[in-house]
């Protein structure tokens, strides 16, 4: 296949990429969508995306590009690679781009896979949570042959912001692996910071504009700082799916011998929370640790 694409399919319609898929339909693109809930893909349609009824008739669409985001390695492997997978019904060429977040390992050998077909791949793994999915200004890391990534570049142009090729299949991984540490830690200090304002009485509107305007300003400050104050805890990036991320970083960083102890705090954080029943809130719910250890709340 040669040209540009402008036929594309996406597969995993959930918080981030429901606001990808949006994003591809309002560049002009024809989008395909397919989800294991079908109701999920109802809001697409209303906004022109076409809707498969599986795998195979996604597969046999005569898309160029195929998305997907989903939930870990595995299930990746199983609706491209397993019984029914989508491999076995694309045209050679196809171009299958992964916005799924998962081990740079794993990204490899299914890519190898694929390759044995005929198939491109590209992991390339996003941050900028729900609300930049929805707006288009996500940071794409992605993994694999220069020429394949060109290729795709409209594509990522028309749902991201930062768009960094970062060379061979799995880089984007290794890459969002690391960001993921990053995020993690910056999250437990704005959590830890915050809590010491409470204990000691700081205006939490007064602290949020004060570190926010020097070197403590960060994403994770502005998206979250108010929100701790508030006890709103709602999710744009769930407890449970960086507890997943946190992991991979993990494993990655075991297999090099290299000690991630701040990594491993936030990861303890945040696994209290999930098995105190806060799965599915947002990671700012790393905030119920430190009420916890400090016997304090931050609302009510």
């Amino acid at each position: 296949m040669s040209g540009p694409i402008t036929k594309v399919g996406y597969i995993g319609l959930g918080t981030m990429g429901a606001g990808i898929a949006g994003n591809l339909v309002k560049a002009g693109l024809a989008v395909t969508v397919w989800n294991r809930t079908p109701a999920k893909s109802a809001g697409l349609a209303a906004r022109g995306a076409a809707v498969a009824g599986s795998l195979e008739e996604l597969g046999r669409s005569g898309c160029e590009a195929i998305f997907l985001n989903l939930s870990d390695g595995p299930a990746v492997h199983e609706v491209l690679l397993g019984p029914g997978g989508l491999a076995a019904h694309l045209a050679r060429g196809t171009v299958v781009i992964d916005n799924s977040t998962i081990g740079p390992q794993e990204a490899q050998q299914i890519a190898a896979e694929l390759r044995g077909r005929g198939i491109e791949f590209l992991d390339a793994p996003v941050s900028g949570g729900q609300a930049g999915a929805a707006q288009g200004t996500l940071s794409i890391m992605v993994g694999g042959d220069e020429a394949v990534f060109l290729r795709g570049l409209p594509l990522f142009q028309a749902i991201g912001k930062s768009i960094t090729h970062l060379g061979p299949v799995g880089m984007g991984q290794a890459c969002k692996a690391c960001n993921q540490v990053a995020v993690g830690c910056n999250l437990l200090g704005v959590c830890e910071a915050a809590a010491l304002a409470k204990k000691l009485g700081v205006d939490p509107a007064k602290l949020v504009e004060v570190l926010g305007g020097g070197g403590a300003a960060s994403q994770q400050l502005k998206n979250y700082g108010a929100k701790i104050f508030a006890g709103d805890l709602k999710p744009g990036f769930a407890v449970k799916l960086m507890l997943k991320d946190l992991g991979i970083a993990q494993r990655a960083a075991d297999e090099v011998a290299l000690p991630l102890e701040g990594a491993a705090l936030a990861e303890k954080y945040l696994r209290a929370v999930a098995e105190a029943g806060g799965a599915e809130l947002g990671t700012q719910a790393m905030s119920r640790a430190l009420e916890e250890r400090g016997k304090f709340r931050f609302s009510g």
